[in-house]
């Protein structure tokens, strides 16, 4: 059977071999320290830097095909690997769009897909001008690195616009502005494709974020119209074919209200298993994991054909304390309560707001999986019931 090798020891990489295991797929992860998420579970852990070549040399030899569980593998070294005869997916001349926010705007607004006005921030006097032609309504982002709500600011004036430019420039972080969407809501509709070019697309779903951070993922996306579904999915499936992407893609979607309807901006591209995705280990024939395993092997992808009508996913964010109460113990009684909950921990220690784990619940109304997800979710995080 083939290799697969992961960069990267979270909770991504965690669940893929989940799904190795089961096809059959043998896998080695490079992680930093073997009580990291993805180290405690995979039987073959090398130990080593992303960022070293020499690291990642030796953990890709051999290997079938390589993958990442995160977007911070530098490109040269990615491109490098490639120039050595070996598969890695997604390849850095996609993946570059995943990790510069800027390129991203300016490859998809070539495509002629819906994002905000944009510009790159070179200067204090570039983010006066664009905070005068888009009225004040601005937003500066890193284009590297950023993630769950970092990275991200929202000045309140033009002057405290300017300021904040400056400073961050100063820190030699690379910048730009966009307008701010008046977004009704957070979609996320994901692919995944593979070296061939078969596209498999899971229906949309609805994102519900605390603190920038995704908390609650509703599939399908409740009172979305067919039409709009489609839509959005056509958008996925056409970046991940315009950018050649292989492996799992999620689009993050802003649905606002146009002029004739609800309309979609694109917000964020990540190519990889994504949080938003995790529905689909419970909820769908195939989940994002296993389709991911498939797609970068070249293989044939899964049917995505959900297997009830609605799905909800709730992240356990770690609360302000860590209760007395044994995780084990809150998983048992989860488990007594709620049997058609599904419980997924990632292995992590406490810590306020760290994504310890998610609950899925496959129901027959989106009230109803969503109301025993909380529910199931709240006492994995406080060993308190909600009522």
């Amino acid at each position: 059977m083939p290799v697969v090798a992961v960069l990267g020891d979270g909770q991504l990489a965690r669940m893929m071999q989940t799904e190795a295991i089961e096809l059959g797929v043998e896998t080695r992860v490079l992680a930093s320290d073997e009580d990291k998420s993805a180290a405690q579970v995979f039987g073959d852990v090398r130990l080593g830097d992303y960022t070293n070549l020499e690291d990642l040399r030796a953990i890709v030899d051999g290997a079938d095909a390589v993958t990442f569980d995160h977007e911070h593998v530098p490109n040269e070294y990615a491109q490098l690997l490639i120039d050595d005869g070996v598969t890695v997916e997604p390849r850095p001349d996609a993946l570059i769009f995943a990790q510069d926010k800027l390129e991203q705007r300016r490859r998809l607004a070539e495509a002629g897909l819906p994002v905000p006005a944009f510009t790159g921030i070179e200067s204090a006097a570039d983010a006066e001008a664009f905070w005068d032609e888009t009225g004040g309504e601005v937003c500066l982002k890193a284009t590297r690195g950023g993630y769950d709500g970092h990275g991200v600011w929202f000045p309140s004036s033009k002057s405290e616009c300017a300021e904040l430019a400056e400073d961050l420039l100063g820190r030699d972080l690379p910048l730009m502005a966009e307008k701010k969407v008046a977004f009704t809501r957070e979609l996320s509709a994901m692919v995944a494709r593979n070296r061939s070019g078969d596209v498999r697309a899971w229906p949309v779903v609805e994102s519900r974020q605390a603190d920038g951070i995704c908390r609650v993922a509703i599939a399908p996306a409740p009172g979305m119209s067919a039409e709009l579904a489609a839509r959005c999915e056509d958008l996925a499936v056409r970046v991940a074919e315009g950018l050649g992407v292989t492996g799992v893609l999620a689009v993050e979607l802003f649905e606002y209200e146009g002029d004739n309807g609800p309309e979609v901006s694109v917000n964020e591209l990540a190519m990889r298993p994504h949080n938003t995705g995790h529905w689909t280990q419970d909820g769908c024939v195939t989940s994002q994991f296993e389709q991911h395993l498939r797609a970068v092997l070249d293989w044939p992808l899964g049917a995505v054909d959900t297997l009830a009508p609605a799905t909800v996913m709730v992240n356990t964010l770690g609360g302000d304390t860590d209760p007395d109460t044994p995780m084990a113990e809150r998983v048992v009684e989860v488990m007594r309560k709620y049997p058609q909950a599904k419980v997924h921990l990632y292995g992590k220690d406490h810590r306020p707001g760290r994504k310890m784990g998610h609950v899925n619940v496959c129901a027959a109304t989106t009230d109803e999986a969503l109301a025993i997800a909380e529910d199931a979710a709240h006492y994995i995080i406080h060993a308190t019931w909600k009522d």
